[in-house]
Protein backbone atom coordinates (compact mmCIF):
# COMPACT_ATOMS: atom_id res chain seq x y z
CA UNK A 1 0.00 0.00 0.00
CA UNK A 2 2.79 2.19 -0.23
CA UNK A 3 3.51 2.70 3.54
CA UNK A 4 5.09 0.48 6.11
CA UNK A 5 2.67 -1.61 8.98
CA UNK A 6 4.16 0.87 11.25
CA UNK A 7 3.01 3.58 9.72
CA UNK A 8 -0.29 2.43 8.62
CA UNK A 9 -0.57 1.01 12.54
CA UNK A 10 0.32 4.69 13.23
CA UNK A 11 -1.99 6.62 11.20
CA UNK A 12 -5.20 4.43 12.54
CA UNK A 13 -4.43 4.31 16.25
CA UNK A 14 -3.92 8.56 15.49
CA UNK A 15 -7.21 8.22 13.58
CA UNK A 16 -9.29 6.28 16.43
CA UNK A 17 -7.65 8.78 18.74
CA UNK A 18 -9.05 11.81 17.00
CA UNK A 19 -12.70 9.98 16.98
CA UNK A 20 -12.78 8.86 20.19
CA UNK A 21 -11.53 12.72 21.44
CA UNK A 22 -14.78 14.22 19.29
CA UNK A 23 -17.13 11.51 20.56
CA UNK A 24 -16.48 12.69 24.32
CA UNK A 25 -16.25 16.41 23.51
CA UNK A 26 -19.60 16.13 21.76
CA UNK A 27 -20.73 13.81 24.98
CA UNK A 28 -19.37 17.38 27.00
CA UNK A 29 -21.65 19.48 25.10
CA UNK A 30 -24.67 17.64 25.75
CA UNK A 31 -24.46 17.53 29.57
CA UNK A 32 -22.92 19.70 32.32
CA UNK A 33 -19.10 19.88 31.38
CA UNK A 34 -19.46 21.74 28.13
CA UNK A 35 -21.44 24.79 26.20
CA UNK A 36 -20.33 24.89 22.38
CA UNK A 37 -18.98 22.12 20.33
CA UNK A 38 -17.31 22.03 16.71
CA UNK A 39 -15.37 19.73 15.39
CA UNK A 40 -14.05 17.31 12.88
CA UNK A 41 -15.10 13.85 13.24
CA UNK A 42 -15.36 12.55 9.92
CA UNK A 43 -11.65 14.35 8.65
CA UNK A 44 -9.16 11.67 10.71
CA UNK A 45 -8.31 10.25 7.14
CA UNK A 46 -6.97 13.29 6.01
CA UNK A 47 -5.95 15.20 9.12
CA UNK A 48 -3.83 12.50 10.93
CA UNK A 49 -1.66 12.44 7.68
CA UNK A 50 -1.38 16.09 7.55
CA UNK A 51 -0.25 16.44 10.97
CA UNK A 52 1.74 13.66 10.58
CA UNK A 53 3.93 15.51 7.58
CA UNK A 54 4.05 18.84 9.67
CA UNK A 55 7.38 20.26 10.37
CA UNK A 56 6.68 21.44 13.65
CA UNK A 57 8.91 23.92 15.44
CA UNK A 58 8.81 27.37 16.28
CA UNK A 59 10.28 30.08 14.08
CA UNK A 60 11.01 31.00 10.00
CA UNK A 61 12.76 27.09 9.66
CA UNK A 62 9.25 25.36 10.51
CA UNK A 63 6.04 25.04 8.96
CA UNK A 64 3.51 27.47 9.94
CA UNK A 65 0.08 26.58 10.37
CA UNK A 66 -3.08 27.87 10.18
CA UNK A 67 -5.86 25.90 10.90
CA UNK A 68 -9.38 26.14 10.93
CA UNK A 69 -11.80 24.40 13.80
CA UNK A 70 -12.03 20.60 12.57
CA UNK A 71 -8.45 20.26 13.02
CA UNK A 72 -8.46 17.93 16.17
CA UNK A 73 -7.05 15.27 14.48
CA UNK A 74 -4.15 17.47 13.23
CA UNK A 75 -3.05 18.45 16.54
CA UNK A 76 -3.61 15.22 18.48
CA UNK A 77 -1.00 13.62 15.25
CA UNK A 78 0.98 16.63 15.66
CA UNK A 79 1.55 15.38 19.52
CA UNK A 80 -0.98 17.53 21.49
CA UNK A 81 -2.59 15.48 24.37
CA UNK A 82 -6.61 15.26 24.13
CA UNK A 83 -6.69 16.68 27.64
CA UNK A 84 -6.10 20.03 26.20
CA UNK A 85 -8.91 19.68 24.54
CA UNK A 86 -11.14 18.48 27.00
CA UNK A 87 -10.07 21.66 28.95
CA UNK A 88 -10.74 24.02 26.54
CA UNK A 89 -14.31 22.36 25.70
CA UNK A 90 -14.85 22.91 29.63
CA UNK A 91 -13.13 26.32 29.27
CA UNK A 92 -10.87 26.02 32.32
CA UNK A 93 -7.82 28.23 33.42
CA UNK A 94 -5.71 24.80 32.54
CA UNK A 95 -6.61 24.88 28.67
CA UNK A 96 -2.82 25.65 27.26
CA UNK A 97 -4.67 27.45 24.18
CA UNK A 98 -6.44 30.30 25.06
CA UNK A 99 -6.38 30.12 28.72
CA UNK A 100 -10.19 28.98 28.80
CA UNK A 101 -11.39 31.99 26.97
CA UNK A 102 -11.96 30.56 23.66
CA UNK A 103 -14.23 27.45 21.92
CA UNK A 104 -13.37 24.25 21.53
CA UNK A 105 -10.80 23.47 18.42
CA UNK A 106 -9.88 27.01 18.63
CA UNK A 107 -5.91 26.30 19.10
CA UNK A 108 -2.90 28.81 19.45
CA UNK A 109 0.44 27.42 19.73
CA UNK A 110 3.55 29.63 19.82
CA UNK A 111 5.83 26.79 20.05
CA UNK A 112 4.65 24.85 17.04
CA UNK A 113 3.92 28.00 14.74
CA UNK A 114 0.29 27.52 15.20
CA UNK A 115 -1.29 31.07 15.19
CA UNK A 116 -4.52 31.73 16.46
CA UNK A 117 -7.77 29.38 15.12
CA UNK A 118 -10.50 31.98 14.73
CA UNK A 119 -14.22 31.46 14.67
CA UNK A 120 -14.69 34.70 11.53
CA UNK A 121 -15.26 32.18 9.08
CA UNK A 122 -11.82 31.66 6.42
CA UNK A 123 -10.09 34.88 7.31
CA UNK A 124 -7.08 32.10 7.59
CA UNK A 125 -6.95 31.99 4.23
CA UNK A 126 -6.01 35.95 3.57
CA UNK A 127 -3.33 35.49 6.81
CA UNK A 128 -1.57 33.61 5.49
CA UNK A 129 0.68 34.96 2.74
CA UNK A 130 2.26 36.82 5.67
CA UNK A 131 3.94 34.04 6.84
CA UNK A 132 4.55 32.32 3.69
CA UNK A 133 6.37 35.68 2.69
CA UNK A 134 8.15 36.12 5.63
CA UNK A 135 9.40 32.62 5.11
CA UNK A 136 10.62 33.13 1.51
CA UNK A 137 12.53 36.20 2.43
CA UNK A 138 13.92 34.28 5.53
CA UNK A 139 15.10 31.20 2.33
CA UNK A 140 15.12 27.77 4.84
CA UNK A 141 13.08 24.99 4.39
CA UNK A 142 9.50 26.03 6.05
CA UNK A 143 6.47 26.88 4.10
CA UNK A 144 2.96 28.23 5.00
CA UNK A 145 -0.22 25.41 4.92
CA UNK A 146 -3.49 27.13 5.73
CA UNK A 147 -7.05 25.14 5.87
CA UNK A 148 -10.28 25.79 5.62
CA UNK A 149 -13.56 24.46 4.43
CA UNK A 150 -15.47 24.24 1.15
CA UNK A 151 -18.25 26.95 1.85
CA UNK A 152 -15.47 29.46 3.36
CA UNK A 153 -14.13 29.59 -0.58
CA UNK A 154 -17.05 31.52 -1.15
CA UNK A 155 -15.45 34.46 1.00
CA UNK A 156 -12.82 37.10 -0.72
CA UNK A 157 -10.23 35.85 1.81
CA UNK A 158 -9.93 32.57 -0.46
CA UNK A 159 -9.19 34.66 -3.45
CA UNK A 160 -6.89 36.84 -1.54
CA UNK A 161 -4.58 34.09 -0.30
CA UNK A 162 -4.42 32.71 -4.49
CA UNK A 163 -3.96 36.36 -5.71
CA UNK A 164 -1.35 37.57 -3.32
CA UNK A 165 0.31 34.00 -3.19
CA UNK A 166 1.17 33.94 -7.17
CA UNK A 167 2.29 37.32 -7.86
CA UNK A 168 5.18 36.85 -10.87
CA UNK A 169 8.61 36.05 -9.34
CA UNK A 170 6.89 37.19 -5.94
CA UNK A 171 5.73 33.44 -5.64
CA UNK A 172 5.39 31.93 -2.14
CA UNK A 173 5.80 28.77 -0.25
CA UNK A 174 2.05 27.86 0.90
CA UNK A 175 0.18 24.62 0.52
CA UNK A 176 -3.69 26.35 0.30
CA UNK A 177 -6.18 23.36 1.27
CA UNK A 178 -9.94 23.33 0.83
CA UNK A 179 -11.80 20.20 2.88
CA UNK A 180 -14.30 19.95 1.12
CA UNK A 181 -17.35 18.48 3.70
CA UNK A 182 -20.12 19.40 0.88
CA UNK A 183 -21.80 21.65 3.27
CA UNK A 184 -21.98 25.25 4.39
CA UNK A 185 -23.69 24.73 7.89
CA UNK A 186 -26.95 23.47 6.56
CA UNK A 187 -26.80 24.36 2.66
CA UNK A 188 -25.97 21.93 0.23
CA UNK A 189 -22.19 22.43 -2.30
CA UNK A 190 -25.02 22.20 -5.07
CA UNK A 191 -27.09 24.53 -4.20
CA UNK A 192 -24.33 27.46 -3.77
CA UNK A 193 -21.60 26.52 -5.92
CA UNK A 194 -21.52 26.98 -10.07
CA UNK A 195 -17.77 25.18 -9.81
CA UNK A 196 -17.28 21.42 -9.48
CA UNK A 197 -13.73 21.38 -8.37
CA UNK A 198 -13.14 24.59 -6.05
CA UNK A 199 -9.34 23.97 -6.48
CA UNK A 200 -9.19 24.75 -9.93
CA UNK A 201 -9.46 27.88 -9.72
CA UNK A 202 -5.90 28.09 -8.96
CA UNK A 203 -5.31 27.60 -12.21
CA UNK A 204 -6.25 31.40 -13.11
CA UNK A 205 -3.49 31.92 -11.03
CA UNK A 206 -0.79 30.10 -12.37
CA UNK A 207 -1.03 27.70 -8.94
CA UNK A 208 -0.12 24.06 -9.49
CA UNK A 209 -3.33 22.47 -7.88
CA UNK A 210 -4.99 18.51 -7.22
CA UNK A 211 -7.66 17.02 -5.27
CA UNK A 212 -7.47 14.02 -3.37
CA UNK A 213 -10.23 11.56 -1.64
CA UNK A 214 -9.88 12.48 1.80
CA UNK A 215 -11.27 9.44 3.74
CA UNK A 216 -8.59 7.37 1.82
CA UNK A 217 -5.87 8.37 4.21
CA UNK A 218 -2.93 6.42 2.04
CA UNK A 219 -4.05 8.54 -0.98
CA UNK A 220 -4.21 11.41 1.39
CA UNK A 221 -0.45 10.66 2.90
CA UNK A 222 0.96 10.46 -0.12
CA UNK A 223 -1.11 13.35 -1.95
CA UNK A 224 0.32 15.59 0.95
CA UNK A 225 3.68 14.41 0.94
CA UNK A 226 3.66 15.25 -3.00
CA UNK A 227 2.29 18.68 -2.62
CA UNK A 228 4.21 19.81 0.53
CA UNK A 229 7.71 18.36 -1.32
CA UNK A 230 6.89 21.03 -4.27
CA UNK A 231 6.21 23.52 -1.97
CA UNK A 232 9.68 23.38 -0.12
CA UNK A 233 11.45 22.69 -3.60
CA UNK A 234 10.02 25.50 -5.67
CA UNK A 235 9.15 27.88 -3.25
CA UNK A 236 5.87 28.12 -5.04
CA UNK A 237 1.89 27.74 -3.82
CA UNK A 238 -0.14 24.43 -4.31
CA UNK A 239 -3.55 23.92 -3.94
CA UNK A 240 -5.30 20.83 -2.71
CA UNK A 241 -9.07 19.82 -2.30
CA UNK A 242 -9.70 16.77 -0.09
CA UNK A 243 -13.42 15.36 -0.30
CA UNK A 244 -13.79 14.39 3.42
CA UNK A 245 -17.42 13.37 5.13
CA UNK A 246 -18.52 15.43 8.10
CA UNK A 247 -20.74 12.63 9.99
CA UNK A 248 -21.77 14.80 13.01
CA UNK A 249 -23.49 18.12 11.57
CA UNK A 250 -22.09 21.32 11.14
CA UNK A 251 -21.52 22.11 15.32
CA UNK A 252 -23.49 21.64 18.51
CA UNK A 253 -25.67 24.36 16.81
CA UNK A 254 -27.33 22.03 14.70
CA UNK A 255 -27.36 18.78 17.27
CA UNK A 256 -24.21 17.33 16.52
CA UNK A 257 -26.44 14.25 15.92
CA UNK A 258 -24.28 11.22 13.86
CA UNK A 259 -25.34 12.07 10.22
CA UNK A 260 -26.67 9.05 7.85
CA UNK A 261 -25.19 7.84 4.63
CA UNK A 262 -21.68 9.07 5.21
CA UNK A 263 -18.73 7.59 4.57
CA UNK A 264 -16.80 6.81 7.37
CA UNK A 265 -13.32 6.78 6.56
CA UNK A 266 -12.25 4.69 9.85
CA UNK A 267 -14.66 1.88 9.16
CA UNK A 268 -13.47 1.80 5.73
CA UNK A 269 -9.61 2.06 6.79
CA UNK A 270 -10.28 -0.41 9.53
CA UNK A 271 -11.87 -3.31 6.94
CA UNK A 272 -8.45 -2.80 4.75
CA UNK A 273 -5.93 -3.45 7.85
CA UNK A 274 -8.16 -6.36 9.02
CA UNK A 275 -8.39 -7.70 5.98
CA UNK A 276 -4.71 -7.15 5.06
CA UNK A 277 -3.84 -9.38 8.48
CA UNK A 278 -2.18 -5.98 9.81
CA UNK A 279 -4.68 -5.37 12.33
CA UNK A 280 -7.08 -7.65 14.37
CA UNK A 281 -10.84 -7.21 15.23
CA UNK A 282 -9.87 -7.58 18.51
CA UNK A 283 -6.86 -5.05 18.46
CA UNK A 284 -9.58 -2.58 16.85
CA UNK A 285 -11.69 -2.69 19.92
CA UNK A 286 -9.04 -2.44 22.43
CA UNK A 287 -7.13 0.54 21.01
CA UNK A 288 -10.96 2.20 21.22
CA UNK A 289 -11.05 0.83 24.38
CA UNK A 290 -7.92 2.64 25.78
CA UNK A 291 -8.78 5.61 24.07
CA UNK A 292 -12.06 6.13 25.73
CA UNK A 293 -10.80 5.37 29.06
CA UNK A 294 -7.81 8.13 28.69
CA UNK A 295 -10.58 10.59 27.31
CA UNK A 296 -12.87 9.83 30.13
CA UNK A 297 -9.98 9.66 32.70
CA UNK A 298 -8.97 13.60 31.42
CA UNK A 299 -12.62 14.24 31.47
CA UNK A 300 -12.82 13.37 35.75
CA UNK A 301 -9.33 15.49 36.32
CA UNK A 302 -10.30 18.26 34.12
CA UNK A 303 -13.62 18.64 36.50
CA UNK A 304 -11.34 19.35 39.21
CA UNK A 305 -9.75 21.99 37.55
CA UNK A 306 -10.47 25.89 38.55
CA UNK A 307 -12.05 27.96 35.62
CA UNK A 308 -10.16 31.59 34.99
CA UNK A 309 -10.07 34.07 37.27
CA UNK A 310 -12.31 37.87 36.36
CA UNK A 311 -8.76 39.70 36.66
CA UNK A 312 -6.82 37.46 34.43
CA UNK A 313 -9.73 38.47 31.15
CA UNK A 314 -7.03 40.83 29.69
CA UNK A 315 -4.24 38.34 29.28
CA UNK A 316 -3.90 36.92 26.27
CA UNK A 317 -4.75 39.57 23.81
CA UNK A 318 -2.66 40.98 21.06
CA UNK A 319 -2.10 43.83 24.18
CA UNK A 320 -2.00 43.44 27.36
CA UNK A 321 -3.78 45.91 29.85
CA UNK A 322 -1.91 46.08 33.34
Amino acid sequence: MGLTKIDLEKIYRLMIKARVLETRLIKMSKSDDGYFWIGGPGEEAFNVPLGLLIQKGEGLDYDYCHFHYRASACLLAMGSPMIDSIRQMANRSSDPFSGGRNFVSHYAIKEWNIMPVTSPIEVQYVMAPGTAWAQKKHNANGITIVTGGDAGTAEGDFASCLQWSSRPNMELPILIIVTNNHYGISTPFDQVHGDSVIAKRAESFGIKWSTVNGNDPIASYKKLEEAMNYVRSEKKPFCLEAYVSRLHGHSSSSGGNRVENEIDCIEEFEGILIKEQILSEKDCVELKETYEKEALDALKQVREEPFPLADTVFQHIYKETK
